[in-house]
């Protein structure tokens, strides 16, 4: 036997000692310091509390993305920050989903959203795309629009003529920084309760 195909075994055996991957729960935004605490990265920044919740951290390169296993709730989840940049977002789900063998059924994503002010959050069991490129990639790639989301609310334009992606890429003030902070928190309990089935019930408690 080659090292390589040792390698494999033992990854192999590391993977089923751990437990089958049951969810995908994917933070949508841009890979890059420059876009660190826009209101576009919502989702990285939710994905990110939940794996320091968990004393975990996002690092290992697969599925074009950023992922860390881990365990919530005794469920086994992925989590992943595409690495494809917005627009692309649905490349890097879809590899994870297909790679597992899951159905959009058994995944959850987490992306800004601007009809919601900063600190609210909404959860749907599906939906359009509306407007939102990232989810736009999921949907168009998958073929399906029922899927798990948890919509984080960064604020709206000052005005109706105010540039969409310039608003979108720009940071949080301080205020509303603090009150992501809460809403990534409450989004990380709504997780806890997705997983087990209870999506109802996470919406009851935390739906703005």
């Amino acid at each position: 036997m080659g090292i390589f195909e040792v390698f494999d075994r033992i990854s192999a055996n590391s993977q089923a000692q751990r437990g089958k991957i049951e969810y995908v729960i994917a933070g949508l935004g841009n890979f890059g310091m420059e876009y660190d605490n826009t209101r576009h990265n919502a989702g990285f920044f939710t994905v990110d509390k939940l794996a320091g919740n968990l004393g975990e951290e996002i690092n290992r390169l697969k599925f074009k993305g950023k992922t860390a296993e881990v365990t919530i709730e005794g469920k086994r989840c992925l989590l992943l920050k595409p690495l494809t940049y917005m627009n692309n977002s649905g490349e890097s789900v879809v590899q994870a989903l297909e790679f597992y063998k899951l159905d959009t059924s058994n995944l959850i994503v987490i992306y800004d959203d601007i009809s919601l002010e900063p600190g609210k959050l909404r959860i749907r069991r599906k939906g359009s795309h509306g407007g939102h490129n990232g989810i736009r990639s999921i949907i168009e790639l998958t073929g399906k629009e029922d899927f798990l989301r948890i919509k984080m609310g960064v604020g709206k334009k000052p005005h109706p003529d105010y540039d969409l992606a310039k608003w979108v890429l720009g940071k949080f003030r301080a205020d509303d920084l603090k009150k992501m902070e809460i809403s990534a928190e409450n989004a990380c309990e709504c997780i806890k309760l997705m997983v087990q089935g209870k999506t109802d019930e996470a919406m009851n408690k935390y739906n703005s």
